[in-house]
């Protein structure tokens, strides 16, 4: 009996030991704590990668300006001109999605292996059907910014299609137009910010591991509340190449968006290395 009692005594102790572990650590990668100011390092990494190989670098980038010219052209001739601006900056937010190239040349570079095209234009993520449901996720919150948008639109300019330089003048030069900018830059920049938390860090996690789409998500919140500084940074600095993309005419975007997507990549690295 004494025997007995102890084995069921033991076994009650592991049970503890292993209800313990679950609660005490969380179900995703846990994250690194990081310098407050290691997106410097991240760009510093970022453009060694974009030195070391420009070609293809460029060519991402040059890919994303002749989409983004594409949308830009296609409004145009749809007479929706005046979403112009907000279609680019809402754009940009998709770029996280047109960069796992760039995230895949990064961690060939990091982990020495060879450089094929091939696998770094086609990429073979890890966990590419958990990747298409972050892509509807953020088509998601695309499609309420732009329903958003028109609806503020509407409401200041009582209704009335302005070509985009009326809406210009209208926008910078009016009391309604300069709050139109204020509410809206408000709004988007809340939309933009939850994606950009709810994907910062997901999306090279769900190339680089077999994991799912709730744990990847689960794990850049968790970044996010470990290192708050750090990604408030790091956003900062995307928000603002976002602003240069867009008053250079999307021309930046040739450098600025193949320098993020490398830097994501060591961003990433930097997180959750293991």
């Amino acid at each position: 009996m004494q025997a007995v009692e102890l084995r069921v005594r033991r076994c009650a102790e592991r049970v503890e030991v292993v209800m313990e572990a679950q609660v005490t650590s969380p179900p995703w990668p846990k994250p690194n704590v990081v310098a407050d100011d290691a997106p410097w390092a991240w760009l510093a990494a970022g453009w060694q990668d974009f030195k070391q190989d420009p070609v293809l670098s460029l060519g991402y980038g040059l890919v994303f300006v002749a989409a983004g010219y594409a949308m830009s052209i296609g409004l145009w001739r749809l007479g929706l001109s005046a979403f112009i601006p907000v279609a680019v900056g809402a754009f940009a937010l998709v770029g996280p999605m047109m960069a796992m190239g760039l995230y895949e040349l990064s961690r060939r570079r990091q982990a020495g292996e060879p450089l094929e095209i091939t696998k770094i234009v086609f990429v073979n993520a890890a966990s590419p059907m958990q990747i298409a449901y972050v892509g509807f996720l953020i088509m998601f919150g695309l499609f309420v910014w732009a329903r958003i948008a028109m609806l503020l639109y509407a409401l200041f300019v009582s209704g009335t299609y302005l070509p985009l330089a009326d809406f210009t003048t209208f926008a910078l030069g009016t009391p309604q137009g300069l709050a139109m900018l204020g509410v809206g830059t408000v709004i988007g920049g809340m939309i933009a910010f939850v994606l950009f938390a709810l994907t910062a860090f997901s999306i090279p996690m769900l190339m680089d591991r077999d994991t799912d789409f709730f744990t990847a998500i689960a794990s850049s919140l968790d970044a996010l509340k470990t290192n708050t500084k750090a990604v408030f940074l790091w956003a900062w600095i995307i928000g603002f190449s976002i602003v240069i993309g867009a008053a250079t005419g999307l021309l930046a975007f040739l450098v600025l968006f193949p320098l993020l997507g490398h830097a994501t990549w060591h961003a990433y690295r930097n997180m959750f290395a293991d």
